[in-house]
């Protein structure tokens, strides 16, 4: 076998941008074979723009039953991840997801136990570990030379979206459907890369503001705290109110501070640690010597390309994926932490309680509003 052939479960607005990028060439060891979605306008779409030779199929389990794909893609509202990944696998068929893995922690982590039982590749599109400014950042970090981090900010708010963004589809932007906001849907990647870079907080303590700048029931403005076993303190903001917004990381550590934007990264380097610093110098105001940096990467950041390719290498040569599928629970455990914080209004520790997350959450399913689906799948290319 020299291409993996795969099946897309769910051609909306992902499912179509990596449609599109298979069809194209983009990924030369993969090849498209069959796609499935539960909307008609969808598969109408998909008889009237794709070859006759792609199958086409209205239900996902049909897809992985019938579709004689090796793998599986799946691009579905955020509930229904966890539970396709578990037939493709327990049916002998590869498995990537979107993120996030799931909803809720309980679900993800039986998804987890199966594919730990499972012989096929199981992966997750956490497309920005391919950027060379977080990869190069990581190396850093796990080298040692930077010594013990104390603080980590990020400020993530360029995700602006309009009322139509949340209009166009019935699932999105309530809890029934999405299971969340701005924290499931836009940051899942930015919450994956904190935990990847920095480790998992210990302690969260956040304030999820629904429907602050968008007629929706789930949050749309965040504001959390968060603490670290080794005594370090996060922020992290994110929004999809604001405009133009920002990207921001800032990471401060014993030898200096380490800033991501712009796509590029600099790196404030101490002469001297600053803890050790501390408690030797004489002079009360003095700092210790500083040397600005920008910090050279190789420039790939192949993004969701890049991972379809790792995904199908993996398969075909077993060389490494960019990230493996049950690695989706650290950045889900975190974000339900914030959401669940939110919702009890004090600090929560992690681990937390899942049986009380997934109560608290189901409280908010039970009254979710439905909303009717337009069938206007947007281009995402360059959203994320």
């Amino acid at each position: 076998m020299d291409k993996v052939k795969l099946g897309i479960i769910g051609i909306g607005g992902m499912g179509t941008n990596h449609l599109n990028s298979i069809v194209k060439g983009m990924v030369p060891n993969m090849e498209l074979t069959c796609v499935a979605d539960v909307r008609q306008c969808r598969l109408d779409w998909a008889k009237e723009n794709l070859d006759s030779s792609i199958k086409i199929f209205d239900d996902g389990r049909k897809l992985i039953d019938e579709g004689g794909c090796d793998a599986v893609l799946i691009a579905t509202p955020h509930y229904l991840h966890p539970e396709f990944v578990i037939y493709a696998l327990q049916h002998g068929v590869h498995a990537i997801s979107e993120k996030p893995a799931g909803v809720y922690t309980k679900q993800v982590r039986e998804m987890n136990e199966v594919a730990a039982k499972s012989d096929r590749t199981f992966a997750i599109m956490f497309n920005q570990r391919t950027n060379c400014i977080y990869r190069k950042l990581r190396e850093m970090i796990q080298s040692g030379e930077l010594g013990k981090m104390k603080r980590v900010n990020w400020i993530i708010t360029d995700w602006y979206r309009n009322q139509s963004y949340y209009d166009a589809a019935g699932w999105k932007a309530t809890w029934d459907g999405e299971g969340g906001g701005v924290l499931l849907n836009q940051c899942p990647h930015q919450i994956d890369l904190l935990q990847w870079l920095c480790g998992m907080p210990v302690k969260v303590r956040a304030f999820c503001h629904e429907g602050k700048w968008h007629d929706i029931e789930v949050e749309d403005d965040v504001t959390a705290y968060m603490e670290f076993e080794n005594g370090a303190t996060g922020v992290f903001v994110t929004t999809t109110g604001d405009a133009p917004g920002t990207n921001r990381l800032e990471l401060t550590f014993e030898m200096g501070k380490i800033v991501c934007e712009n796509e590029k990264l600099i790196f404030d380097k101490l002469a001297a640690n600053v803890s050790e610093h501390c408690k030797t110098e004489k002079e009360g105001f003095k700092k210790p010597d500083c040397q600005r940096i920008e910090v050279e990467t190789d420039g790939k950041n192949e993004q969701h390309v890049g991972v379809l390719k790792a995904f199908a290498d993996h398969i075909l040569k077993g060389t490494p994926l960019v990230a493996e599928g049950i690695e989706g629970i650290n950045g889900l455990t975190l974000s339900n932490a914030m959401h669940l914080s939110s919702w009890l209004g004090k600090t929560v520790e992690i681990p937390f309680d899942e049986d009380l997350f997934l109560s608290e959450l189901n409280k908010r399913r039970a009254v979710s509003k439905k909303k009717e689906d337009s069938g206007i799948v947007f281009d995402t290319t360059g959203t994320f």
